[in-house]
This record gives structure tokens, sequence and C-alpha cells, in this order.
């Protein structure tokens, strides 16, 4: 048991990223937009990160130079902001399947990127794996075009979250050769939440929060799936290998299919099924070991990109 509990949390972990769509739908539904449900979220867990920060990791809230805020403005804002305001705004356009399906494209983003701008090989598997998610796209697009509740808008912002996801480990990279985990998360949403704060005026909003169930859509939002799933998938983490992780934490779409055909009453066709399938294939392999030891800096911002 002591052997795959660090499993069993790397699976918890990612189970409770799946039932995002939970809390996204619950506020959509008193009237939030996609942009202020994202601003609830980092402003929330913020708020939880500073506590914990200030009870265990108070030699990590420090920054080492105030410039070094320039390295949060890529998490924060170009990929948590837009990955997630991409993402929620798929969760209420297409099937809370489909959305989380093509929020699993990020891995072949991350693929042609770090190939671009990092200079990284790039091997048979990595381009079978791009092959496939790109596949598996058309799948998920193409043949389900006259599904009602497949929309051309869905699925761009589908993409949209694969992609923003993916740019969280390119900056991310960056960040983590200068500071602990637990830094670039605290100051990834501390920088996301103070760009947002202006822009959405969630103030104007703030009779709603009155509401017993906004607040604990709120809070719930910004804890669950959030500040709590990332410590139990660090956790598990940091007791296993990184390559291993990243396969075990394709849990979190069946739970979201699961999660859409029990509590949405969504409907997967036989094509849908196949394009999830080619993008969750395509994930496996691409974490698959390699014959050289990975250097887990992957693995490390992979964990901090939801």
């Amino acid at each position: 048991m002591k052997r795959i509990f660090p499993y069993l949390m790397i699976a918890f972990g990612a189970s409770l990223w799946g039932i995002i769509a939970i809390f996204v739908k619950g506020l959509g539904e008193y009237g939030f937009t996609a942009m202020e449900i994202v601003a609830i979220r980092v402003i929330s867990a913020a708020f939880f990160l500073i506590m914990i920060g200030l009870a265990r990791f108070r030699n990590q809230l420090k920054l080492k130079t105030p410039v070094d805020l320039r390295l949060f403005a890529g998490t924060g804002i170009l990929s948590i902001v837009f990955f997630n305001y991409c993402y929620f705004t798929t969760i209420n356009q297409i099937n809370v399947s489909m959305a989380v399906i093509l929020l699993y494209t990020a891995p072949a983003f991350v693929t042609v990127m770090s190939f671009l701008f990092l200079k990284e090989k790039v091997d048979f598997r990595k381009i079978g794996a791009v092959a496939g998610t790109i596949m598996g796209c058309i799948l998920i697009a193409g043949l389900t075009a006259g599904d009602s509740k497949i929309t051309f808008l869905g699925i761009l912002t589908g993409l949209g979250s694969g992609l923003g996801y993916a740019l969280y480990t390119i900056f991310g990279k960056f960040a983590l050769r200068k500071y602990h985990p637990f830094t670039v998360t605290l100051y990834t949403f501390l920088v996301a939440a103070a760009a947002l704060i202006p822009v959405t005026r969630l103030w104007t909003k703030a009779g709603l929060f009155l509401s017993a169930d906004v607040l604990l859509l709120s809070i719930g939002l910004g804890f669950i799936p959030t500040v709590l799933a990332y410590f139990v998938y660090t956790w598990g983490l940091e007791q296993t290998e990184g390559s291993k992780a990243a396969v075990i934490a394709t849990v979190e779409p069946v739970v979201a299919m699961l999660l859409g055909v029990s509590l949405y009453g969504e409907n997967l066709g036989i094509i849908q099924i196949a394009g999830a399938l080619l993008i969750l294939s395509s994930v496996v392999i691409v974490n698959l070991p390699s014959k050289r030891k990975n250097t887990g800096i992957i693995s490390e911002s992979q964990k901090l990109e939801h």
C-alpha cells in the first residue's frame, strides 16, 4: 500500500482537476462571464497560497529582484489567464468531455514550441504523438460538426486552452531555474489576480457574493481543483517518476467524461470516443520514458499548469 499511495495521490489530484466544470458551470449560472470566473479562481487561489506560504513556506515568499516579476507575466497572464479563459469558455460551449480532451492537446503544443524556442530534439515518438493529436482533433471537430453541442467557437477555444496549458511549461521552465515551485505558483496567481481585478471589475458584482452558493463555489474553485489538487499531485510527484505521473494524470479527462455523462447527460459518439482515445494515447506516448534520463523539469512545471 505504501508503494502505490503516491500513485493514488497523483490520480486523486488529477481527479480534482477533472471536476472543475462543477464550479465553472455553477458560477456561470449566476451570470458570471468566463473571464470573471477566471478572476474568481486566481484571486481565491492566491489567498489560499498566501496563507499556506505564511504557515509553511516563509522562505519562499520573497523574490530575489522585482525585475523577476516579468517571469510571472508569462506564467500568470500569457498562460494561466489565457488558458483558464479559453478552457472555461469551452466548458460552456461544448461537452465537458470534449473540452478536457481538447485541453490535452497541450503536449503536442509543448513538443512543437520546445523544438522552436528551447531547441529540444524531436524524435519519431514525439512526431507520432503530434500526428495522433492532430488526427484526434480532426475526428472530434470535423466529423462531429453536425452535433449541436460542438461549436466552432468551442473547438477554437478548446485548442486555445491546450496552447495556454502548454505555454506554462515553456515559461515555467525559465522560472523554475531560479525559484522554488511554490514561489512560482504563488507569484503566478498573484500576477494573474493583479491583472484581472481591474479588467473584470468584480467589485461591481459584490452583491452576488452575499449568496452562500456563490461564495462556496468561489472558495471551492480556488481551493479544491486548484490549491488542494496542486499539493496532492505535488506530494505524489515527489515520490515517483515524472513520466509515470504524467501518464497517471490522464485520469483527469476520464473523470471529466464520467462527470459530463452522469451529471450533465452528455452523450459521446463513436467518432468522438475514437478522437479522444487518439489524443490520450498521444499523451501517453510522449510521456513514455526514453533511454536518456528525464530532467524532470517539464513534469515540475506541468503540475502547476492547472
